[in-house]
Formats: C-alpha cells, structure tokens, sequence
C-alpha cells in the first residue's frame, strides 16, 4: 500500500500546511505515514526521496513554471537582444555607444522555420565589435513579457538617460501600493515580473525582494453565462454603450455590478437602473443647489448624520477592504435620505458629499454638479472626512442570524452588555420560528453589529 504522508503541527493545532512539505519547519511531524511517522518534515522528506529512489520509483526533482519563451519566440516585432556571435570572441555585448539596436523594415517577417530576422542578411552580418571579424546578430527577440517584467521600475524615474533607473529612486518609490490583475497573471505577468525583481536585487540593483506590496485577482464579465470575449462576439460594445448612456453610467454599472473579485453577469437592465439613478442625482443636487442655504451653523441632524456614516463606510470600503460597490450603494442609500431633505440645514453638506463620493465613478456628472453647487475643480479637492462625534450613536440596527443566515433586525441600545443582545435576539418571534426548541450549538456575537445562532 502506498504511504501517504501527513504532516501535523507538534502543537496538535490541527492546522496542516499547504501541501505535505509547504512549511519546512522543525515543529511539524508526520503521523499516519509508516515507518516516517513521528520524523521531522524536512527530514521526512530527505528520507521518503531516498526510500522511493532505492526501489525505482521516483527520483528528486524540481518543477519550474518559469519558461524561456520571453526571450525565444521568433518573432519580428519584439526587442533585439543586442548580442553578436563571433567565432573568435564567442558571445560578444553589443556596445554602449551603437545602442539601441533597431529592427530593420522587413517586407516579410513570417517565420519560414527560422526567425525572420535571420533573413535579412543585410541586418544580421555585422563585424565583430572586439576584433572586428565577421560576426553575426542574435536574430531572436525579447517577447513584450520582458518589458512588462521590470517597466515598473522605469516609471520610478522616467527621465533617466544614463540608466534604466536610479536605485536609489527606486527603492523610494518600490514595491508597487497595488497590483490588480486577472487571475490568469499568476503564472505569466506575475510570476515573471516576481522573478526579475529577485534577480535584481540579488544583483544589487534594487533594495526590493518583492515588486507589490499588495495582490488583488478581478473577476470576469459575463453574458449569457460565458465570459466575454471577442472571440466569442458576445461582447457589450463601450462605445456605443458610452454613447446611448453615457460614460459615467457605463463605469458606474460595472463597478457596482458585484464584489470585483467575483465573475459577474452583465445585462442592459443594469446599466439602465444605474443611468436612472444618475439622472435622479442630476435632478436631486440641482434642487439643492438652487433651495439649500449656502452658509450657516453645522448640522448635527439626522441627514447630517447620515452624511457623516456614508463618508466613513465608502472611505473604509475602498481603503481597507477594496471593494466598489458598497460604496455605491451607500451613496444611493445617502440621495434616498437627501431627495425628501433638500431644504435641510444638512442639506447642502449631503449633496457635496454625494458628489465627491461618486467622482472616482462618475467624474464628468460630479465636476458639472460640484459646479452647480458653487465650487471649482472637484479633483484638486482633499477626500471627504467624516466627523467621529456624528457616528457616535445611542442605538443601532442588530442583525440576528441563525445558521448566517437574517432571520430579523431590531433596533437595540449601543451600551447593552452581550448577555442581553443574545437575549434580545432570542426574544424575536422571527427567530423564535427558527430555533423551534433546537439545540443552540454555538453563539456567535459581533458587536455593534449582529448575533449569530448556529443551532
């Protein structure tokens, strides 16, 4: 019977790393394996190797995703690699001095079982630059993959003319804040991108041993249950969408549409909901800008409150948790309020707050409203700050859950201890329904937000 190895923590936490040996640590030993339980893991390891290699059935090897095609594809369009062959010299650099070197202009660059440039006989035959003999050009190029792998870097200093970059420059402004990107960048983009890096700064070219800081994979668009491709023609074309609705709406939608880390299913409904609720904020903040009071003492009213509660969600949403389309929505949730409110004192500050927090989304229908409102050039603005004496409230909306899932939502007081939310949530005849003499296996409490029964 083939052994099986199991790696379990010393501790007995019960948490197993990511594959058998992922964590290479002392601690973690094997259980349930034969005569290798009880080992170390790397020792563990080292010995099932040799066990397997003494009976023939498998040896030690090291799998790589990383592949050579970057720099071997033949093809014209991509980078020369500025090298010559010399039979004299071997591999010599091309130098500094007859950098860059330029793709010629070919008539014809199909392949023919050799790159094209190993054609043009012209452009490959060159002396040698250290003894002058005949010598020939490397006719492969650098696939766009190369660039892409360390462009970010140049973005760190621009206008260098003596360098690719400054380090020093560079480790200022490295790693990246923010890497979005498809999940099918694992194994290409970002691995290699990842890979560049480590080999430059092994090479003491830069301070970084990672190129982003932070990693998030986005979802695909789909239509009728298939991702959209060209490929397939069931795509939604932007520019007669942009066109019939608008640009802000044909953004706004899709970054509401769902978490963007999830595939999303895209229909005209949707976009056509978002075009009325711009419209809807159009006519809202004009009425304000033409009733509201410009100047006056600040209000602390309920509208005011909500103004306050909706900057500090959308700017916690995108700044800790990334997500687009809460803060949309706590923005509609915001106009809900403001729209019967137009003559409130809090009134103006709600339609400004609105503005500013669709402006990522919508900037041509925030900068004509922020204009309306009596304002110039929303985007040199400073981001909305919400004011912590308006979140502070005596009560708020407890959420009761059983097995996760909203069975009810009762108004509570903010001081109540955690025994007596758990009792206010057990006295709710909704959940009463739920739990039906049920055993209440676990109680979950978050507070100021919800009581969880799992039962």
């Amino acid at each position: 019977m083939p052994v099986v190895p199991v790696v379990e923590p010393a501790d007995g936490s019960g948490e197993e790393p990511e594959g058998p040996f992922a964590a290479h640590t002392e601690n973690e030993r094997l259980v349930n394996s034969g005569q290798f339980s009880g080992l170390p893991a790397p020792e563990a390891e080292r010995a099932i190797i040799e066990w397997l290699g003494e009976r023939g059935r498998g040896r030690p090897a090291v799998s790589f995703r990383l592949r050579d095609w970057g720099f071997s594809r033949q093809r014209y369009w991509g980078c020369p690699i500025p090298v010559v062959y010399c039979d004299e010299d071997g591999i010599v650099p091309v130098p500094e001095d007859q950098l860059p070197v330029e793709l010629p202009e070919v008539d014809d660059y199909r392949p023919k079982g050799k790159p094209p440039l190993a054609s043009n006989e012209e452009w490959l035959n060159v002396p040698c630059p250290k003894c002058g003999r005949p010598a020939k050009r490397e006719a492969e190029t650098m696939d766009t993959f190369v660039d892409s792998s360390w462009y970010f870097l140049r973005y760190c200093d621009p206008y260098n003319d003596q360098a690719p970059f400054d380090r020093t420059i560079a480790d200022y402004w490295m790693p990246v804040d923010q890497y979005v990107g498809g999940i099918d960048h694992a194994t290409g983009h970002l691995l290699y991108s990842r890979f560049f890096v480590k080999v430059l700064n092994e090479q003491g070219m830069v301070g970084v041993r990672e190129p982003f800081a932070r990693l998030f994979h986005q979802g695909w668009v789909r239509l009728g249950g298939s991702k959209m491709s060209k490929s397939r023609g069931n795509v939604a074309a932007p520019d007669q969408l942009a066109a019939q609705f608008g640009a802000d709406a044909v953004r706004l939608y899709i970054l509401f549409m769902g978490p963007a880390d999830q595939d999303m299913e895209w229909t005209d409904e949707g976009l056509e909901g978002i075009a009325r609720f711009l419209r809807r904020v159009w006519r809202v903040v004009n009425e304000v800008a033409e009733s509201a009071p410009r100047d006056g003492a600040p209000a602390n009213g309920p509208l005011a409150r909500k103004t306050h509660e909706t900057i500090a969600k959308v700017t916690d949403d995108i700044g800790r948790r990334f997500v687009f389309n809460t803060p949309i929505a706590a923005v509609m949730e915001l106009v809900n309020e403001l729209a019967p409110a137009t003559t409130d004192p809090g009134a103006r500050h709600a339609a400004e707050t609105v503005v500013s927090l669709i402006q990522p989304y919508a900037p041509h229908v925030a900068e004509e409203l922020w204009e309306r409102l009596g304002h110039e050039r929303l985007w040199e603005e400073p981001w909305p700050v919400a004011d912590e004496s308006l979140l502070e409230r005596d009560t708020f909306e407890l959420v009761i859950q059983v097995n996760g899932k909203v069975r009810d939502r009762v108004e509570v007081s903010t001081d109540l201890p955690e025994a007596e939310l758990i009792e206010r949530a057990k006295a709710s005849p909704r959940v009463q329904a739920q739990l039906d003499g049920k055993e209440i296996r676990q109680t979950i409490v978050v507070p100021r937000k919800l009581v969880n029964f799992v039962v």
